[in-house]
């Protein structure tokens, strides 16, 4: 690829990065250097927004074909799985086997490396993928727009807590991957602004259903970001710092967390 790293990221190739990496959808990346991680994770809510709304459209179809709250809800957790080929999954697994070994640093990231999964990975796999479907299929068969709505606010507190984890100030745990291109990359400042806007947009779209939906969803995303900051603090003191399994950790994390928030309380 050529190197770009002199010149400014575009409003495009800001979103081919965000969409090239985040998503397999058939985008393109054609800049991999700082300003285009830069611009690509502060658009990450963007590809969040995609995958939710797809995973919201999915789970409607399902409820207006008859087929219910629980299958709804199961194709709402399939389709942000297979957007992201399961790789989101596949570091939520692998930090877990990663955090579970009690190992050095070292030893830990080479544990996450290794292609198959250990039992605190496929613990954590099933519980959240559980947790996930239960919640979903709550909201759904709350209402089918409240269902919706958790799924696409889900997706972009998800995305909006890999914007705060490339944030300033935040080291790469090695020298190579996603976690090296994109670590430390975005500006303190804009990260929080970022995550400031989609807690005020969740807000904004809870409110269509009354103001009781958009203080929800407004808590929602901000208890996922926390969620999301916990880990990625925890992982910076046990690895040294992010790597691309640490980034589908949180984004697991904040997802999980989120839709947690928006299945309790009243219907």
């Amino acid at each position: 690829m050529t190197d770009t790293t002199s010149t400014r990221a575009t409003a495009g190739d800001a979103l081919r990065f965000a969409f090239g990496t985040l998503t397999a959808l058939p985008v393109r990346l054609t800049r991999w250097d700082r300003a285009a991680a830069r611009g690509g994770m502060l658009a990450a809510p963007l590809a969040g927004l995609a995958v939710g709304g797809c995973a919201a459209a999915t789970g409607l179809a399902l409820l207006w074909l008859g087929g219910g709250p629980l299958l709804a809800a199961v194709a709402a957790v399939a389709v942000p799985a297979a957007l992201t080929r399961g790789l989101h999954l596949d570091g939520l697994a692998d930090v877990a086997d990663g955090l579970g070994s009690g190992r050095p640093a070292p030893e830990a990231l080479r544990i996450m490396k290794q292609s198959d999964i250990g039992p605190f990975g496929v613990i954590t796999l099933l519980l959240a993928l559980l947790g996930q479907t239960a919640a979903l299929a709550r909201a759904f068969q709350a209402d089918p727009a409240r269902g919706a709505l958790a799924a696409v606010t889900a997706a972009l507190a998800a995305r909006c807590a890999l914007t705060l984890a490339s944030r300033a100030g935040v080291p790469a745990a090695r020298p190579e991957g996603l976690g090296a291109a994109v670590a430390g990359a975005v500006p303190r400042t804009a990260a929080w602004a970022t995550a400031a806007a989609v807690t005020a947009a969740a807000a904004g779209a809870g409110a269509l259903l009354g103001p009781y939906d958009a203080a929800r969803c407004a808590l929602a995303v901000l208890l996922a970001l926390a969620s999301g900051e916990a880990l990625l603090r925890h992982c910076r003191r046990r690895f040294g710092g992010v790597t691309g399994d640490v980034f589908g950790a949180l984004a697991e994390t904040a997802a999980t967390a989120a839709l947690l928030v928006l299945a309790l309380g009243r219907a």
